[in-house]
């Protein structure tokens, strides 16, 4: 029990940085770390010793943020109006420290998502490829690549300043 609590709390905070990149929410954020936290304390017993629990628990996370993601796009997200208040509905004021910050988020945002993924895990969460390959069942050849990509799609977005103008590059066949 001990070497469980030592292995999982030093990474709830990376759980919930990552989970409120992933759903913009922090209260979805939280409840998906909150069921995270339970898969991988009720299934503690089926996770391999060797494996490093650090990318054990992303996966798990991922996992469940992909099953909400398909579950909300069969149902579509519900709200009470009785729930909604006035913070729900204001705009923020604009300063300039927030817009720069938003600009990021919204260039992120504007990203597909398994080249959000890769760059939040890698440049955010600070995991190594094979981690971030592990987290993401993709080979490490493939979160390469789409860090790459996704460098290169972030950089074009910023530089445009809208996620509209962004034009994917031309293939040509050369034979």
């Amino acid at each position: 029990m001990d070497d469980m609590i030592r292995l999982i709390e030093p990474s709830i905070p990376s759980l919930r940085r990552y989970a409120r990149a992933l759903v913009r929410d922090a209260a979805e954020a939280d409840d998906l770390v909150q069921d995270c936290l339970e898969r991988a304390i009720g299934r503690w017993s089926q996770r391999k010793e060797a494996s490093d629990a650090r990318s054990w628990l992303f996966s798990i996370l991922h996992n469940l943020a992909i099953s909400r993601w398909r579950r909300l796009g069969r149902r579509g997200r519900e709200v009470s109006l009785d729930e909604l208040n006035e913070a729900d509905l204001a705009e923020r004021a604009t300063q300039q420290d927030s817009v720069n910050q938003s600009d990021i988020l919204r260039s992120l945002a504007a990203l597909p998502q398994e080249y959000r993924s890769v760059l939040l895990l890698v440049g955010v969460e600070d995991l190594s490829y094979a981690q971030a390959a592990k987290v993401l069942d993709v080979p490490i050849g493939t979160v390469m690549s789409r860090l790459s990509r996704g460098r290169a799609r972030l950089a074009q977005i910023m530089a445009n300043g809208s996620a509209t103008q962004v034009q994917t590059p031309h293939l040509r066949r050369i034979k």
